[in-house]
């Protein structure tokens, strides 16, 4: 996935918000959906953003969805941010 598309996914609160739920380890959509005060649809179209920057990935066990961060693509983020900064230990 492109860059600009990964921080356009980033930039809304409630995504950054789904992600920092999820660092603890996967959960169904209704486990999602349970920490917001917005209709399950609108939760619904925010993982599907995270999900199309491959922030995030879903499986389907049985009649449930559950979503998990996928890790490499945050360290693909945090390695281009480190880059972007640069070295100042030695300034």
């Amino acid at each position: 996935m492109g860059l600009q598309q990964t921080l356009k996914a980033l930039a809304d609160p409630i995504r950054r918000e789904i992600l920092d739920l999820l660092k603890s380890g996967k959960l169904s959509a209704g486990e999602i959906v349970s920490h917001f005060s917005v209709t399950g649809a609108s939760v619904s179209r925010h993982l599907s953003v995270l999900k199309d920057a491959d922030l995030i990935r879903d499986t389907r066990e049985g009649k449930f969805i559950f979503y998990e961060l996928n890790t490499s693509v945050l360290e693909d983020i945090m390695l281009w941010v480190t880059q972007l900064k640069g070295d100042n230990e030695n300034d």
